[in-house]
């Protein structure tokens, strides 16, 4: 144990003396600060909006901020929906009863623009069996001061008044309604999540307490974002979606860098090293490696915020802050506590019960061993059963086999993705909620009931002095166009006027888009600026931006994304395999996106609608982040990878033990990412759902077959050039290029001047650390706890040489 410690205590380096100076110190501060997140972070889905879908710098946004300001009844956001029962809407009960809730309504602070179907007889405010008409009005302000009118309104008009029924809808009310959803199904996913997450840990470490440290780091990086996420919403818009993202990454991040910390911290322990040098160990290495994965997870995000839409750009403020508060909890206050835990980190060993009884059955069939030779065989000491045994042989498999499984994979991978080039892109509507939603319900029945949507059609804005004969000519135009049902208006104010254009088909049809397209392509007076909105015109506006911008995005990750991968590794092609491979990963996502929440299948079992289309920003959003998890991963494997290959020069051997030390790992952090990600996919929101069950499938298909399949095989097929660079690049990694551990001359170095004498008195092979040799030799690392069953303390064994030379061959 004296020579562990005087070859590993040079190592420590500053930071480790830094966090692991006063870990009494730094956990208190800790839970002050988390305590003070809490208070700051308090009631901050109250503030957020629920809508952000729509692009600021629009057309379709200035003509209908113009048109909510000058001719407010243009705009309805609310629609109070009149129910008569048996009777007509025209009894004169009725109308009295209409007129009275319209008054009143009018009379309310915030509301403007109250028309009625009793006030104008307009069709389209009535249903065409005569049983239900509208009342329409807006309702000014923000999403926040809007919500809170709402509330103070709505007990005061829904329900039974008189002779009539009435129900509250429109998109304040959907809006309101959906964003109150929301926070209840996010506290229910957490309660589903937090338990079933934990008891996934035991399983996994085994000790109780090493299962509640993760847990812990994720709590406080979702608590200290949604204090993040509080302040940003004094400065700017952030959507109540991203609540859903800062819970799922918050705990998925969080285990996965607390996974690879306390699985090296422990690994170090087992061979020989005390709690502090093992921490230094483990922050040179391991933290290294979460430290490079928390940068390619944010950047992924980060590229949201080229999009104008602050529905998207709420992602990027969430994820953003989870990620990197997950990483400093895990590269901060997770030290400070594995320094205070030392070796009871094993403590509370719920597995321990099941291996006496394993031990029992074995004796009772073939003898019982002495102690020694029970150590000796001892998960993780015999090259039959050690940890990782399994992710091995599947290496050696998959490189015996590479340009088959290769094959195989990426068409499979591809022919999930398919379904995908049949996308149509829609936006998000009332049918977001689940069925029994009143908002919902309301729309419903005017879409199904009426001969026309209130609110639903297109507004032409025209502005400046136009003479009447002027605004007939337009309106002349804009009759001729196809796809035009009927055009209402001029309505005029001073200088400006507005058009109502019902187009024939659905209310965001291809036909309605290009009807959009043709109204900006209208000639009009030279006096006469014109501009478009409505539901169709606000998704062409939103494709288009989104189109505009999405080059920019992607040059930002993958740019960003191959130069922290080739700072990580040195190598040339590495960067690009993880992006393409990458990529690929996320065809089954994709491909499921249109098959099930387009296409409708699975919509009786999952509980939603379908409504025949995507909505436009979710693809983006699910890109971004299922990339930076799949980079998460990719970093995960590919540095331990890298480090064998610094240690030892051998290509073949180095995936096989990257795999056989990872893949259990991987695999672990990608379920418990799964559970978290399903728990928020039970959402009663469809975008909600489809965001986390789409990540979910996406972040498995990575896990389980792009790591264990599709990476072994490429990197076989391409050989040592797998770790190639130009000369001028191998400077440049030399002088600014960070990986884990050390190169082969630096870790002969770093270890003990000469071999030390095994305890049994074996020799130690040339260039093998001390710290390594005595957990080669020591009782202690047969029992040495491994993270998902996929890492082993000391060398690599004798059967992980068989298996590389089985794969050569």
């Amino acid at each position: 144990m004296s020579e562990v410690n005087r070859s590993a205590s040079p190592q420590l380096g500053g930071w480790t003396r830094f966090v692991t100076a006063g870990p009494r110190l730094a956990l208190l501060a800790a839970l002050v600060i988390t305590a003070l997140a809490v208070f700051a972070g308090s009631g901050v889905a109250d503030r957020m909006g629920s809508g952000g879908w729509q692009a600021p710098d629009a057309e379709s946004t200035y003509a209908s901020e113009v048109l909510a300001r000058e001719f407010p009844a243009s705009q309805p956001n609310l629609l109070l929906l009149v129910d008569s029962g048996s009777a007509s809407v025209d009894d004169p009960d009725v109308a009295a009863e209409a007129g009275r809730l319209a008054k009143r309504l009018d009379a309310e602070p915030g509301v403007s623009g109250v028309g009625s179907y009793w006030a104008t007889r307009s069709p389209a405010l009535r249903s065409e069996d005569g049983h239900e008409a509208i009342i329409a009005a807006r309702i000014g302000g923000d999403e926040k001061t809007a919500g809170e009118t709402l509330d103070r309104i709505a007990p005061d008009f829904a329900g039974e008044r008189g002779p009539v029924t009435v129900s509250v809808g429109g998109p304040v009310a959907v809006q309101h309604e959906m964003q109150t959803i929301i926070q209840e199904d996010l506290l229910r996913a957490e309660l589903i999540a937090l338990p079933v997450t934990l008891i996934l840990l035991v399983m996994v470490f085994g000790s109780a307490v090493a299962a509640l440290l993760p847990l812990g780091v994720g709590i406080v990086a979702i608590l200290g974002t949604n204090a993040v996420l509080r302040g940003l919403t004094e400065l700017t818009d952030v959507s109540v979606f991203a609540m859903n993202l800062t819970t799922a990454l918050g705990l998925g991040l969080a285990i996965d860098y607390a996974l690879f910390i306390v699985r090296r911290f422990r690994e170090e322990l087992a061979g020989g090293a005390d709690p502090r040098t093992a921490v230094g160990t483990t922050l040179r290495t391991a933290g290294r490696t979460v430290l490079f994965s928390a940068l390619t997870v944010a950047v992924s995000l980060s590229a949201m915020l080229v999009f104008p839409q602050y529905f998207l750009r709420s992602f990027a403020y969430a994820g953003i802050a989870v990620v990197l508060l997950a990483a400093a909890a895990a590269l901060i206050l997770l030290p400070a506590a594995l320094v205070l835990l030392g070796h009871r980190i094993n403590s509370l060993d719920l597995r321990r019960v099941f291996r006496r009884r394993k031990k029992r059955v074995t004796g009772a069939a073939g003898g019982v061993p002495s102690e020694g030779k029970a150590e000796a065989g001892a998960p993780g000491a015999g090259a039959d059963a050690s940890p990782g045994r399994g992710w091995a042989r599947l290496a050696a498999l998959v490189m015996r086999r590479a340009p088959v499984f290769a094959i195989v994979t990426t068409v499979g991978l591809l022919l999930l993705g398919l379904p995908f080039l049949g996308v149509k892109f829609g936006t998000a509507d009332d049918r977001q909620l689940p069925a029994g939603a009143e908002s919902r319900v309301v729309q419903e029945h005017i879409r199904d009931g009426f001969p026309g949507s209130p609110g639903g059609g297109l507004e032409v804005l025209a502005e400046g002095k136009g003479s009447p004969a002027d605004h007939a000519e337009l309106k002349g135009r804009i009759e001729k166009l196809p796809g035009v049902l009927r055009v209402e208006g001029p309505v005029a104010e001073g200088s400006t006027a507005y058009y109502n254009v019902l187009p024939e088909g659905e209310a965001v049809g291809e036909a309605t888009q290009q009807l959009v397209r043709d109204l900006r392509a209208v000639p009009s007076a030279s006096s006469l600026d014109i501009s478009v909105t409505g539901t169709a015109a606000v998704l062409v506006d939103s494709k288009d931006a989104i189109a505009d911008r999405l080059p920019w995005a992607l040059a930002i990750i993958v740019v960003v994304t191959l130069l922290l991968v080739f700072l990580l590794t040195g190598s040339v092609l590495i960067p690009l395999q993880a992006v393409v491979l990458n990529a690929l990963s996320l065809t089954a996502m994709f491909g499921a996106l249109v098959w099930v929440f387009q296409d409708g299948n699975l919509s009786g079992l999952l509980g939603f609608t379908s409504t025949g289309d995507i909505e436009t920003t979710l693809p983006v959003l699910m890109f971004c982040v299922a990339f930076g998890l799949s980079m998460d991963y990719g970093v995960f494997l590919i540095s331990r990878m890298k480090e064998e290959y610094d240690r030892t020069g051998d290509h073949e051997h180095s995936v096989t033990f990257g795999l056989r030390h990872t893949g259990g790992l991987i695999t672990a952090a990608a379920v418990i990412l799964a559970v978290v990600m399903v728990a928020i996919g039970t959402s009663r929101v469809t975008s909600t759902k489809m965001l986390g069950l789409g990540i979910a499938l996406a972040v498995l298909m990575d896990a389980m077959v792009v790591r264990g399949l599709l990476v072994p095989a490429v990197m076989k097929l391409m050989g040592r050039s797998t770790w190639w660079a130009p000369a001028p690049l191998r400077a440049f990694h030399r002088r600014f290029g960070l990986s884990e551990g050390k190169s082969a001359p630096d870790a002969a170095a770093a270890s003990a001047p000469a071999p030390a004498p095994a305890p049994d008195g074996a020799a130690v092979p040339a260039g093998t650390s001390a710290a390594a040799s005595v957990a080669a030799h020591s009782p202690d690392a047969a029992q040495s706890p491994d993270a998902a069953g996929g890492v082993e303390a000391g060398p690599e064994t004798a059967a992980d040489t068989d298996l590389a030379k089985s794969a050569r061959r």
